[in-house]
Order: C-alpha cells, then sequence, then structure tokens
C-alpha cells in the first residue's frame, strides 16, 4: 500500500505547485473599505490597474463602505486566503479598534501584505485668518481657551487625531467640530465658520494655490515636496510631531507565502513606474512599498498613538 501511496503524495504535491506557480488565474478583487470617489479610491483605483498589468489578469476595485472602513474589512476578512481577494486600507484602520466597542472581525483575520504610501496633513486657515502662523494658533489658543474651534471629516479620521494630538501634546483648550466629510469642513474654513483644520494636501493645496487658504504647518517630519516653504508641526512646536493619512494593502490571514509575494511584487513593481510616482506627488504622497513585516512594525506604532490619544482625548464615535 505505501509503496502506492508515494507517488500519488508525489503527484498531489506537484498539482499543488503546479496551482500556486499558476496564480492567479482569473480576477483579483480589490476591496475598497470606502465611497467611489476619495483619494483612497482613487489611488486603489491606479494600483488595481498597473498591478492587473504585472499579474497578467484584472483586479477589479470593489467598493464596500460603511462603518469607517469595518465593512469592507470584515468582508476581506473572512473571504477564502487564496490571494483573489485583497483589502486596501488606510489610516481608520489603525483608529477604529479604539473607537468601536467591538470590531466585526478577529485583530489576527488579516495579514499585513505592503503599505503603500504616506500623506502629511496640512494645518490650514483661511487666507485673511488673524493666525498668521502656528505661534499665533497656539497663543490664541492659550488666552482664549475653548475659544478656539477646528473641523474634520469625522472622529474617526486622521483629520481629526491629528488636531487632538497637537491639543493633547500643548495642553490647549479647542472644541472640535464634526463634520460628516472632509470636503464641507474645508469649505467652512474657507468661510471663517471654524478657525482651522488639519486637511490632506491633496484636497487642501488648491485652495492654498488660489488663495483661499494659509498653510500653517505640516504634519510629517519632513516639509511636503508639495508645499516647501510650510515649516512642519515637528520644528516649529512639538518635537517628534507626526500624523500621517496611510494606505496599505491586507490579505486573509494564512493567504500562502509564494501567493503573498507575486502580489506583493505586483505593487512593488507598480510604484516604481513614473506615472504612478507622479500621480502619487501630486497627491503630496509618498511611495512606500513595503515589506509585510515592516508594515507590521508600523502598524503596531500607528495603533499606539492612535489609541493613547483616543483614550485621552476620551474621544467617541459623531
Amino acid at each position: 500500500m505505501i509503496r502506492f501511496l508515494k507517488p500519488l503524495i508525489a503527484a498531489c504535491a506537484l498539482v499543488a505547485g503546479v496551482a500556486q506557480a499558476a496564480f492567479p488565474e482569473r480576477p483579483i478583487t480589490l476591496v475598497v473599505p470606502y465611497a467611489p470617489g476619495g483619494a483612497a479610491d482613487a489611488v486603489a483605483r491606479l494600483l488595481a490597474a498597473r498591478m492587473g498589468a504585472k499579474l497578467g489578469t484584472s483586479v477589479i476595485v470593489d467598493n464596500k463602505a460603511g462603518a469607517s472602513g469595518t465593512i469592507g474589512a470584515s468582508f476581506v476578512a473572512k473571504a477564502p486566503a487564496d490571494g483573489y481577494t485583497m483589502l486596501y486600507d488606510a489610516t481608520p484602520y489603525s483608529i477604529n479598534p479604539h473607537l468601536f466597542p467591538k470590531m466585526p472581525y478577529a485583530s489576527t483575520a488579516l495579514q499585513p501584505l505592503s503599505l503603500v504610501l504616506l500623506a502629511p496633513n496640512v494645518l490650514i486657515v483661511k487666507a485673511d485668518s488673524p493666525i498668521k502662523n502656528l505661534s499665533d494658533l497656539i497663543a490664541k489658543a492659550k488666552a482664549q481657551p475653548g475659544q478656539i474651534n477646528f473641523a474634520s471629516g469625522g472622529s474617526g479620521t486622521v483629520q481629526r487625531l491629528a488636531a487632538e494630538l497637537l491639543r493633547q501634546r500643548l495642553q490647549l483648550d479647542m472644541v472640535h467640530v464634526p463634520y460628516k466629510s472632509g470636503g464641507p469642513a474645508i469649505t467652512d474654513v474657507i468661510a471663517g465658520q471654524v478657525d482651522f483644520m488639519f486637511g490632506t494636501v491633496a484636497a487642501t493645496y488648491p485652495h492654498v494655490a488660489g488663495g483661499k487658504l494659509r498653510a500653517l504647518a505640516v504634519s510629517a517630519p519632513e516639509r511636503s515636496r508639495r508645499l516647501p516653504d510650510v515649516p512642519t508641526v515637528a520644528e516649529l512646536a512639538i518635537p517628534g510631531y507626526e500624523a500621517y493619512e496611510w494606505n496599505g494593502l491586507f490579505l486573509p490571514a494564512n493567504t500562502p507565502a509564494p501567493v503573498a509575494a507575486k502580489l506583493r511584487q505586483a505593487v512593488q513593481d507598480a510604484l516604481k513606474e513614473d506615472e504612478v510616482k507622479q500621480r502619487l506627488a501630486d497627491l503630496g504622497a509618498q511611495p512606500i512599498g513595503s515589506t509585510p513585516a515592516e508594515f507590521a512594525t508600523f502598524l503596531q506604532k500607528e495603533d499606539a498613538k492612535w489609541g493613547e490619544v483616543v483614550r485621552k482625548g476620551q474621544i467617541k464615535l459623531d
């Protein structure tokens, strides 16, 4: 019996190896847990097209928006671990566990594949605001506790937590004004309805260049290439301060290593293309293309940072 089993086992192993080597044999779904038209969706679609070309198949973007991204993330967490379903998520992934009483999927249900990009936020005020720089903002907040307000696209956004991190580090008393999204928040900063906000470079730059907004500081440790004359919060007031919008790719846990490696290589190759690098630069973003281990370490730091900010600020979902 054993001598008959050995060839069978060898044949099965060969078939498995061939099937694995043939990946992908059909289209791949890239789930974006946010609505179409946003920054994450735009980059996901760009990346999907490039990855599909590298892999020799179609990578189809599927928007499953809702609940700060947890609906789409949960869908991928429960998908087969075969490489045919990926998640393209963003910063709320690290914030949600500290805001939701119970997450719809286990923290171990997804495995990091690659950090795709980092994009700083910009602290903005209306162009004719008496607040000319970050020092003015800090001085006014200290002189008028509870009178300075700041906008955001919601409590679970980096816009909100970047301002809260600033407030906590400088021990300021300021009031948060939540909006349903970043667009209306920026509109009200331009109108002077709120004093300031942190917004993405992509969303705020046209208004800064057009003379409707003034950029006071950048939330990354280094200055933005898109706004080279705008200093960082770290160099002006809080050493070590950083608050990024990030995008990254995830797979269902236990996806075979060779499949994950092939997908990661496609990501890295796509991010090296000149057109992709230029599109990201236009958004004020920096392409990364990390290893899974590097992405996992990054996520641990993000989790610790935003968890502390949420706890100290007693932040709740809107």
